[in-house]
């Protein structure tokens, strides 16, 4: 699985100067637009540093992309099978959560991603990384607080939450046990 990890982070590296150097932007534009440092970008473009989730939202918005369709556009294409052993992960090297995509790449509007987070960490996102997006989120282990706007949703194993309008968002795993959960993702 290191090694998926790997070539996840090595792909992502290179979709962000893909789609950097397809819209002729400069190192400069994309800093100004994200919000990322120049520098940080060129290290991350380079493959010196492995961005957080935190990062990749605000790059990804930047392109008018999701999180999660800046890392499928990373991932490898496999046709409609997409077997387990060949599921792309990504670990965050902030909280160490581990994203997989689970549904084979495709041009349709839904996607499934699966994440592990560890105990006591959290990840917040910008509305502006669901704009584009509606979500539900399926609970299949642990326990997840999921922080919409100024609301929390308190869920357990079998439970399932469609998103709101777009907001800023946080998932917090209270523990004791990593928090696994199904996202859904449907593209508007």
């Amino acid at each position: 699985m290191a090694d998926m990890e790997d070539d996840t982070s090595a792909g992502i590296s290179r979709r962000i100067r893909a789609e950097r150097t397809a819209r002729e932007w400069s190192l400069a534009e994309l800093a100004e637009r994200s919000g990322v440092s120049k520098a940080m970008l060129s290290a991350i473009e380079r493959g010196d540093t492995s961005p957080t989730a935190a990062l990749l939202v605000r790059i990804a918005s930047a392109f008018d992309l999701t999180l999660s369709a800046l890392i499928a556009r990373a991932e490898v294409q496999h046709g409609r099978l997409l077997r387990a052993a060949e599921q792309m992960s990504w670990r965050d090297p902030a909280t160490g959560y581990v994203r997989r995509h689970v549904s084979p790449p495709s041009d349709g509007p839904l996607e499934l991603i699966r994440v592990e987070m560890p105990p006591g960490q959290s990840v917040h996102l910008p509305a502006s990384s669901y704009v584009f997006i509606r979500q539900m989120i399926w609970l299949m282990e642990g326990r997840l607080d999921f922080i919409e706007g100024g609301f929390t949703h308190e869920l357990q194993p079998g439970d399932c939450l469609e998103l709101g309008p777009p907001s800023d968002c946080t998932f917090h795993t209270p523990g004791p046990a990593p928090a696994v959960y199904l996202v859904a993702v449907m593209r508007r």
